[in-house]
């Protein structure tokens, strides 16, 4: 993890990069504010018009550190009203800048992001992923276990759960799941209600974050030509193959199941054990992924089964991680992950 005075060190310079014309340019650090210290103010000129901003550290960046920062910037706001107040991290994310915004304060990170309102002047770019996404908080929510807490959560976001109940579900000991729910806590990602009864607040937000760590190449990929044109009868063949075991389908052709869209381009599907016997079956030959349409995905982690659900007759798996899936599929995966976000997940 970056210190803070690197990620002040470099945030001083990402503002200069959004004024090149300033003039009259001063930086201090630790500046004296009232009874109050900033971790940086920056002063310069704009033509004629002289600028101040304040600009706080969170090491981090999550909404529990945010809304700290936030107390501290209105603070000094009431101790110097004519400054503009921002936040740097090395990522705010969405949750994060919506906090922001919604206290007229400004941000700007390391990963490209900002927001800056003031005066005359009007900056916002975002949409940049986190260009350290192996930090540790979120590096251990994400971890193959942990994930199956998160996506029980995420499979049924309005449901309220006893920690107990919700490790059971999600095949976890109780000090597993204590730890990854103290985790969310710590984001601000869920609550828990005057009986400790656990419910997700920020669906997703969560989801997001999940999809910055994680792709469906990590699970074991085996592809193989099909001669014959994709069809939903297809699927139905993969499926009786696969007869005895789970299996689900994903990405475009698990969208299919869900969302039904015109064409599919490859059908993607997780596979419980050794893949062959299922090819053999269907009279396929192995080939390079690029040059075929099925591909069976051998799961990194039983999880991906877990809520999948059954659509005329096939199983497909639960919406929170065909999302996931689809979101970093080279064929048009983004849309399609928005597209089903729309039409399916209600969040």
């Amino acid at each position: 993890m970056l210190k803070s005075s690197d990620i002040r060190r470099q945030a001083a310079q990402r503002l200069r990069e959004l004024f090149p014309t300033a003039k009259s340019w001063e930086e201090s650090t630790d500046a004296k504010i009232g009874n109050r210290t900033a971790g940086l103010l920056v002063k310069f000129k704009l033509g004629q018009q002289e600028h101040a901003l304040v600009v706080e550290v969170s090491s981090l960046g999550q909404p529990r550190q945010i809304r700290a920062t936030v107390t501290h910037l209105q603070e000094i706001r009431r101790e110097w009203p004519a400054a503009y107040p921002m936040a740097t991290a090395v990522y705010i994310g969405p949750q994060s800048a919506r906090i922001l915004k919604s206290n007229s304060l400004g941000y700007v990170d390391l990963s490209g992001n900002c927001y800056l309102a003031f005066d005359s002047v009007f900056v916002e770019k975002e949409g940049k992923r986190n260009v350290r996404p192996s930090s540790r908080p979120l590096r251990s929510l994400f971890a193959p276990r942990a994930t199956r807490v998160v996506r029980m959560l995420l499979t049924d976001p309005g449901r309220v759960w006893r920690l107990e109940e919700l490790g059971r579900a999600a095949e976890v000991s109780l000090g597993h799941s204590h730890n990854v729910v103290k985790r969310l806590e710590d984001l601000a990602w869920v609550e828990r209600d005057d009986r400790q009864r656990i419910r997700l607040t920020k669906p997703a937000d969560l989801l997001e974050s999940w999809c910055e760590s994680y792709t469906y190449r990590e699970n074991e990929i085996t592809s193989y030509v099909v001669p014959e044109r994709l069809s939903r009868r297809f699927m139905a063949d993969v499926a009786r193959a696969a007869e005895g075991r789970r299996y689900a389908f994903t990405v475009s052709a698990g969208l299919s199941l869900v969302a039904p869209q015109s064409r599919l381009p490859a059908i993607h599907c997780y596979l419980e054990g050794d893949p062959a016997p299922v090819a053999g079956a269907l009279g396929l030959r192995p080939a390079a992924e690029a040059n075929a349409s099925l591909h069976i995905l051998t799961p990194y982690d039983s999880g991906v089964f877990y809520g999948a659900l059954e659509k005329g007759g096939l199983k497909v798996t639960c919406l929170p991680q065909l999302y996931a899936d689809l979101r970093h599929y080279e064929r048009r995966g983004a849309e399609q992950a928005e597209h089903l976000r729309r039409e399916a997940m209600g969040y």
